[in-house]
């Protein structure tokens, strides 16, 4: 199909924006959805590229806009497919760098999907693969048929794989996500870590493929052949094809997953963890009846949680052993439920920051509840509230994992108390040390911080701050009068230290 025929579909109600007939007039290779600011790695020719233009915001300069369209004009993306949901319409810098650029831009009005875009160009182009005569595909017959028998079977991805590319001589080929995690591989493949197959993906190492469909920044596919000249491309777009057909349909059949497990997380969020019909969820979740368990909850920008629901589902693959469950809250927040195995223990740090390269300008944060009971898991969902807190405060505007489990010192602790709640407790403990609003008083902060940090030794305090230790009793007493505290006494000393740790 070309461009111009998806804005013949009255359903999706598109409007072009810019455009010539030339560029209206190109193929289709396939669909692609991103809001990275810079995604020229994950582009390929041909493509339609689907933004919801998270990455723009009023009073961004042009060339943020400049570089992230050049990206387009280079990879030859098809058209740029901009949606009017996020800031009510598509920004007319916009319009102007695509004009610059020369590449086709359609608005997308908020009541159209992606999904519905990404269905509508895959229908249209396997209707038209399902209409040419044998000799227009690059596959063999007898090979199409027996993929289409496998499909229909519910085959294994490495099945498709395997007959895919066995008319070739079986070449090293891998379907890999874009975190690394290899979801097939052909026989003679060897295994990959995740690490390696990152580098394949990213540093142009071999022929890359994108698979089509609707996904997010963290669970993108990839076919990936360590051979460039390994398939000709007209072969291997019609493999990546059944592939896309084979997800598409994996999505279809994950939708009554998801309604199991907002149904579970609606009783556990509700404290309902026991009872004939707890059991029932959890048993239609593919969980243990008495666990233990662990709760995770994730959290992307705060307004996508869907995108945190995805980027913890692939990085909860990673480790293939415990069985787990992922979906919303009620309030709308990702949370899984994930059987706790000593053996395989819920290990996010990995994965997380292959997840948060996907999508960099976006914060990426998890928190991980300690092992609980069936009967616990609401208590665990406030463990992992707390860690998820403290993973946020760790790095509010980049990514990080944090655990129950790691919670071992004051500091750590202190670190899941909400910010607001952290500065009110600093201010009223410290007084008006707190405000710095003369030398004196920052004067007398250090030497606290210092006194403390030396665990009350007034000789090295005076060292550390070249002063006289009579200098340091002095100041001492200043601190204890403005604070009301006792320095001599363990309890306040805390409270003081904690005081420090929540600024």
């Amino acid at each position: 199909m070309h461009v111009h025929d998806l804005l013949q579909l009255d359903a999706l109600d598109l409007t072009l924006l810019w455009g010539e007939e030339p560029l209206l007039a190109q193929e289709v290779s396939g669909v692609t959805a991103t809001d990275l600011e810079a995604p020229a790695r994950f582009l390929q020719p041909g493509e339609l590229v689907l933004s919801g233009l998270v990455w723009w915001a009023p009073g961004d300069e042009r060339e943020k806009v400049d570089r992230f369209v050049a990206a387009l004009a280079d990879s030859g993306a098809a058209a740029l497919l901009a949606g009017e949901e996020t800031h009510g319409k598509v920004p007319d810098v916009l319009v102007e760098s695509c004009r610059a650029h020369r590449v086709a831009l359609v608005s997308v009005p908020a009541r159209t999907t992606f999904r519905a875009i990404t269905e509508a160009v895959y229908l249209r182009r396997w209707g038209d693969l399902s209409r040419r005569a044998a000799g227009h595909y690059a596959l063999p017959e007898n090979v199409r048929n027996e993929l289409a028998g496998l499909l229909a079977g519910d085959a294994a991805p490495d099945a498709l794989l395997d007959r895919a590319f066995a008319h070739l001589g079986g070449p090293a080929c891998y379907l890999l996500t874009a975190t690394g995690r290899t979801l097939a591989r052909t026989p003679d493949a060897p295994e990959l870590t995740a690490r390696q197959a990152r580098r394949y993906l990213t540093a142009g190492i071999g022929n890359t493929l994108r698979i089509e469909g609707d996904p997010g920044p963290y669970d993108a596919w990839f076919l990936h052949l360590r051979g460039v000249d390994d398939a000709p491309p007209r072969v291997l777009h019609e493999i990546a094809d059944v592939v896309a057909q084979y997800r598409h349909h994996e999505a279809a059949r994950g939708t009554a997953a998801r309604r199991a497990t907002n149904a579970l997380l609606a009783l556990v969020a509700a404290g309902a963890a026991e009872g004939s019909a707890f059991d029932a969820a959890l048993h239609a979740c593919g969980l243990p009846a008495d666990g233990p368990f662990r709760v995770v909850l994730a959290a992307s920008d705060g307004t996508e949680p869907e995108q945190a629901t995805r980027a913890l589902v692939e990085a909860l693959r990673h480790s293939p052993g415990p069985p787990f469950a992922a979906g919303l809250l009620p309030g709308g927040d990702a949370a899984a439920v994930v059987a706790d195995d000593e053996e395989s223990p819920t290990a996010l740090d990995e994965p997380w920051p292959a997840l948060h390269a996907c999508r960099p300008q976006a914060p990426l944060h998890a928190g991980v509840s300690g092992p609980v009971a069936a009967a616990d898991l609401n208590s665990g969902l406030e463990q992992a509230r707390y860690a998820l807190a403290a993973a946020r405060s760790a790095a509010p505007e980049g990514a990080g994992v944090s655990s129950v489990d790691e919670l071992s010192t004051l500091g750590s602790l202190l670190s899941g108390v909400p910010g607001e709640v952290r500065t009110a407790f600093s201010s009223r403990v410290l007084g008006p040390l707190s405000r710095g609003g003369s030398a004196s008083h920052r004067m007398l902060m250090e030497t606290l911080e210092v006194f403390l940090a030396q665990h009350g030794s007034w000789a090295r305090t005076a060292e550390i701050l070249h002063l006289h230790v009579n200098t340091v009793h002095y100041r001492v007493q200043r601190i204890e009068a403005l604070t009301g505290r006792d320095l001599s006494r363990l309890d306040h000393k805390l409270d003081l230290h904690a005081a420090l740790l929540c600024r």
